[in-house]
């Protein structure tokens, strides 16, 4: 792949091991892609997820989105997949379905002020003229075996008492406190201009997930 130029050399490792990384967005466009018509082959499905992320963008709604991911995506992963399954599996979900280099300056575990976010949707300056949103979204992942549940006791749970989970709501807590940094870092960085609103999302394996509207007092949610 780095010969064919869809990695590019990225540095070295404190051990002397070689990174690799994607070179530009035409590349990231091309994984996402991929990935999304991978998992996606149906069109019906593809336009349900076009629709779920514009509830997303364009009205600040993610619960649509969270429940195509639930219910499609979730569904395609197998026992094995368990075995190297993280945030970063769920950011990249997600990512798929949300990847839009015409609208947005999209950046996964972008550095601002020494801080990385899980996942920003900054509004091209070329683009402000339209009604979308900037969209901020920190992922945090809980085990089964952390939840201390199979998947057939979470799926018969209603989304209140997920959310009263020890585990789950651990991780709400930790999501929350990294969307209250990286607010005010972005707010720093982008100025007035940021139509920010901010989202947390739990994954409880690849069973259910959690989502949280994260709001500022006086501020955007």
């Amino acid at each position: 792949m780095y010969y064919f130029g869809i990695l590019t050399f990225g540095g070295v490792t404190p051990f002397g091991e070689l990174i690799l990384t994607i070179p530009n967005l035409v590349i990231r466009k091309l994984y996402a892609e991929s990935i999304r018509e991978m998992l996606l082959p149906d069109a019906q499905e593809a336009n349900m997820a076009r629709r779920a992320a514009q509830a997303l963008y364009q009205h600040g709604d993610i619960q649509p989105l969270c429940n195509f991911v639930e219910q499609k995506y979730f569904k395609v992963f197998s026992n094995r997949d368990y075995a190297s399954a993280n945030e970063l599996t769920v950011k990249t979900a997600f990512l798929t379905l949300l990847f839009d280099d015409t609208l947005y300056i999209m950046e996964s575990e972008a550095e601002i002020e020494r801080g990385h976010t899980d996942l920003t949707m900054i509004v091209r300056p070329d683009m402000r003229q339209y009604r979308v949103l900037d969209i901020l979204i920190e992922f945090k992942f809980v085990s089964l075996q952390e939840v201390g549940l199979d998947g057939k006791a979470l799926e018969k749970m209603d989304e209140e008492a997920l959310r009263m989970l020890p585990a789950v709501q651990k991780k709400q807590q930790e999501a929350e406190a990294g969307l209250a940094r990286y607010r005010e870092k972005l707010k720093r960085k982008f100025g007035d201009v940021l139509r920010l609103h901010s989202f947390s999302v739990v994954a409880m394996g690849f069973e259910r997930l959690v989502s949280h509207v994260s709001t500022p007092p006086g501020g955007h949610g």
